[in-house]
C-alpha cells in the first residue's frame, strides 16, 4: 500500500466527502420538517456541521478498512441516519417519497456544482491538478451517492420511495419484512457485482449525460 498515495486520496476526497453526506442528510431532515416531522429539527440533525452526521465507524473506519483490505478497488460507507417519524408527516405515505428524495436530490444539485467548479477552473486557466482532481471527485462521490441511494431497497432511499409508490399492504411488506434484512440484502447484490452492473453504472452514465447537458449553455459560453 502507497501510504503517499493514499494520503493524496484522502486529502482530495475528504471535502467532496464531507459535504455530500452532510447536505444529503441535513436535506432529508430539511425536508421532514417541512412536511411536518420536527424530530431531526429538535435533535439538531437540520444542520450543515459534518460533525453532526458522521459516524466514526461507517464514515471512517469501514471506508478505511475496506480501502486497505481491497487495495482502493471497492469502498462503502454510511452517515449517522436523519430520524424521521413519518407517522407525524401530515401526509405520511405521499410525504415519505419526499422527504426519501431530498437526500440524493441534494446530491444531484451538488454534482451539477462540482461539475460547474471545474468547468470555472478550467475556463480560468487554474490547471492545479489537486483543485481538478477534488472538482471531479465531488462530481463522481455525489453521482456515486446519488445513483446508490435510489436503490428501490430499504433502508436506502430509494425502498422508502418505492414503499410510498405501492399499495399500503405491499408496503408495509416491503419495510415490516424485507427492511430488517434490507442493508445484508444490499451488500450482499454489491459484493456480487450486480449493483454495480445493472444499477450504479447506467444510473451515473445517464447523471453525467443529463449534467453535461445542463451545463453545456455555459460551456460553449466559456469556449
Amino acid at each position: 500500500m502507497d501510504i503517499s498515495n493514499l494520503v493524496q486520496t484522502v486529502l482530495i476526497y475528504a471535502l467532496p466527502v464531507v459535504f455530500a453526506i452532510t447536505v444529503h442528510e441535513a436535506a432529508h431532515g430539511y425536508a421532514a420538517r417541512h412536511f411536518g416531522d420536527d424530530t431531526a429539527y429538535v435533535l439538531g440533525r437540520v444542520t450543515l456541521n459534518p460533525l453532526k452526521h458522521i459516524d466514526p465507524v461507517g464514515t471512517i473506519l469501514m471506508p478505511l478498512m475496506l480501502y486497505f483490505a481491497t487495495s482502493g478497488a471497492f469502498l462503502f460507507g454510511y452517515a449517522k441516519p436523519v430520524p424521521v417519524q413519518f407517522g407525524r408527516l401530515r401526509n405520511p405515505k405521499r410525504d415519505m417519497i419526499w422527504v426519501a428524495l431530498a437526500g440524493p436530490a441534494s446530491n444531484f444539485v451538488m454534482a451539477i456544482g462540482w461539475a460547474l467548479l471545474l468547468v470555472g477552473l478550467l475556463a480560468a486557466g487554474i490547471n492545479e491538478t489537486f483543485f481538478l482532481k477534488m472538482a471531479q471527485g465531488g462530481v463522481l462521490v455525489n453521482l456515486v451517492m446519488w445513483a446508490f441511494n435510489l436503490f428501490p431497497l430499504p433502508p436506502l432511499d430509494g425502498g422508502r420511495v418505492l414503499a410510498g409508490l405501492l399499495p399500503r399492504g405491499a408496503a408495509q411488506t416491503l419495510l415490516i419484512r424485507i427492511e430488517p434484512y434490507g442493508f445484508f440484502i444490499v451488500m450482499a447484490l454489491v459484493l456480487a457485482g450486480i449493483v454495480s452492473t445493472w444499477w450504479l453504472q447506467p444510473l451515473m452514465a445517464f447523471g453525467s449525460q443529463a449534467i453535461g447537458l445542463l451545463i453545456s449553455p455555459l460551456t460553449a459560453l466559456l469556449r
